[in-house]
């Protein structure tokens, strides 16, 4: 049994350990938060440009935050950080990193306006992202299917043969057909081909149609 001095001693120890919990984890909640929402602030007010990329194996999302005080230069592909700078004393110049499984080339162009005002411009291997999907829509094909609950992204790169799915580069068979070509894969348990004949114009040249399961799959434009 505690003696007669024991228990007010512990009360005061309690009281103390309550009254620090309730008088400092407000604060120390409140400070964490003000950090949380500064940093997402500074975050909101940093970025300057996202533009998504449309590349064989997917759509891919860039974005750039430039702090235009301080010359911080931050590249994210995908959302994960590809590029940090955190201090630059030239605010214009430009960035490269690669993008997607085929590593291609990617460069981001700063430029001064006016002033303070500063523009920001992608390039896809050299090319202006503008003229680089319209050269792309030329040499590719996709196609967009929904399959046993999933959504799949089918490109075909026409220079190549090379089939693309879900970011993954297929096992392929090619055979030829009395009008043209087949270029057979499979997706799970589907069986799918690519069929290329010739349109007979000149223009048009080799139309491409994806088969799957017997069933033609309507192209998309990207």
């Amino acid at each position: 049994m505690a003696s007669g001095d024991d228990s007010p001693i512990f009360e005061d120890d309690e009281r103390i350990t309550w009254l620090f919990y309730y008088c400092f984890c407000p604060f120390v909640s409140a400070l964490f938060y003000s950090l949380s929402l500064s940093y997402s602030l500074e975050k909101m007010t940093d970025l300057v440009a996202v533009w998504d990329v449309a590349l064989s194996d997917g759509v891919h999302k860039i974005e750039f935050e430039h702090g235009t005080t301080s010359g911080k230069r931050v590249v994210y592909v995908d959302g994960k950080e590809e590029i940090r700078k955190e201090w630059m004393f030239k605010l214009v110049g430009k960035e490269t990193f690669c993008v997607g499984a085929a590593k291609t080339k990617a460069t981001i162009n700063i430029d001064a306006v006016s002033g303070f005002a500063y523009e920001y411009t992608l390039e896809i291997n050299g090319k202006s992202l503008k003229k680089y999907m319209e050269n792309r829509s030329k040499t590719t094909n996709t196609w967009v299917l929904h399959l046993d609950g999933e959504d799949f992204r089918v490109v075909l790169e026409k220079d190549t043969m090379d089939v693309w799915c879900n970011g993954e580069k297929m096992e392929t068979a090619g055979e030829f057909v009395d009008d043209g070509t087949e270029t057979h894969f499979s997706i799970g348990n589907h069986d799918c081909y690519i069929k290329a004949v010739s349109s007979g114009k000149r223009k048009e040249g080799i139309i491409h149609t994806l088969i799957v399961d017997n069933r033609e799959i309507p192209e998309i434009l990207e």
